[in-house]
């Protein structure tokens, strides 16, 4: 019987592994806290951080398709270099929205990630309650949308009120 018992761990661990499901939480080279100044939107990015670590192909054709990402700098910063989906998405969405390469506001995160998103999105002129803060946060209920997935709940935006 021992040697059953081992034989099903080992098939139920190939199962895990071959699924793509991740056997235990994922460790990013840079710490996966955005700081975006957004309270809603840190909540999505540590959301995109669960999908796209449980569906990266998905993820990576979303980026690709719809923020013009090169599929091999996200395939490679995600397998490669370990980095955050929500920090991939979230540089490819800001750089969409302020008219930069994917690749500059990346290489911007990686030597400035530890002041947060909220500065460098700031020194590419997006800011809170902008225009340009809201496409990025239609997009990525674009992008919820595409993905079947809901919205969490503290990125569902507050109803409006009769002042």
């Amino acid at each position: 019987m021992p040697g059953i018992r081992r034989i099903a761990t080992v098939l139920v661990l190939a199962c895990v592994l071959a699924s793509g499901m991740p056997a235990a939480a994922q460790q990013f080279a840079l710490a996966a806290d955005p700081r975006t100044g957004d309270p809603a939107m840190d909540a999505r990015l540590a959301d995109i951080d669960r999908y796209g670590t449980r569906y990266r192909e998905a993820f990576v054709d979303e980026l690709v398709r719809y923020r013009a990402a090169p599929r091999t700098l996200v395939a490679a910063l995600l397998a490669d270099e370990h980095w955050a989906p929500g920090d991939v998405y979230y540089a490819c969405a800001l750089a969409q929205v302020a008219g930069r390469p994917c690749s500059h506001v990346l290489e911007r995160w990686r030597e400035g990630h530890a002041t947060g998103w909220e500065p460098i999105a700031g020194s590419l002129g997006v800011t809170a309650g902008s225009g340009e803060a809201a496409r990025m946060a239609e997009g990525m209920t674009a992008s919820y949308r595409r993905w079947g997935r809901p919205l969490p709940a503290a990125a569902a935006p507050a109803p409006p009120t009769d002042d």
